[in-house]
């Protein structure tokens, strides 16, 4: 018997564990669910919670499977447990404000309904036509034109994505918003809310900063 051997079975006779890799999935596991706290300040970021959750059953079962090859259970039982706990949370707190966030009397309604049909020689669909003169809701980011405090009027857009690599909006993609007194905002980089009085207008109102409007706002509710 060789030198080799014998070391390795005196080194299990007196009790050294075989070494164990630590799973991966169960690692990864445990930090999207730490990360996925951020689900409640945003439904998209839930996806982290259900990647994590999932993650955490694939690690775990795979320990269970191979536990003299790979180790690291509890971090996967602690990545599933906080993945499930903050997807519930969040989804939760998210529906609860849609449902809620509607002040009464006025319409939800999204940039998608302002958007004219593919082919249209209208700049405008009929559907967006038809909201004019009523009281609507609508979320959307500020356009950035440089003021930052005590801003009443202001260029509203469903998301930051043009403004912020030097493009203009679609003119569809522009509302234009006046708050009424005493409503100020100052700007950020969050997804805000309004409601007021729509006007639709075909013919395109100038307005300083971007190539004009065909939407304007009077709003009386922000948040």
């Amino acid at each position: 018997m060789s030198v080799e051997t014998k070391t390795i079975d005196s080194a299990r006779e007196e009790g050294f564990a075989p070494y164990r890799a630590v799973s991966k999935a169960a690692v990864v596991s445990l930090v999207l669910g730490l990360a996925s706290v951020v689900g409640l300040a945003s439904a998209t970021l839930l996806v982290l919670a259900l990647v994590g959750f999932v993650l955490g059953l694939i690690g775990w079962r795979s320990i269970v499977r191979y536990p003299a090859e790979l180790t690291g259970k509890p971090m996967a039982i602690l990545g599933v447990v906080l993945s499930a706990m903050f997807f519930v949370v969040g989804a939760s707190k998210h529906m609860h404000e849609y449902a809620t966030e509607v002040p009464e009397g006025y319409e939800r309604i999204s940039f998608r309904e302002l958007q004219p049909e593919k082919g249209s020689r209208m700049p405008i669909p009929p559907g967006a036509l038809e909201l004019s003169g009523q009281q609507v809701f609508v979320k959307g980011y500020l356009y950035p034109d440089g003021q930052q405090d005590n801003i009443q009027r202001f260029v509203l857009i469903p998301d930051l994505g043009t403004c912020c690599f030097g493009g203009q909006p679609k003119l569809t993609d522009m509302i234009e918003v006046t708050l009424e007194e005493p409503l100020r905002v100052s700007y950020s980089m969050r997804k805000r809310k309004f409601a007021g009085l729509l006007k639709v207008d075909p013919r395109l109102k100038p307005v300083s900063g971007v190539n004009g409007v065909y939407y304007q706002l009077q709003a009386d509710f922000l948040r």
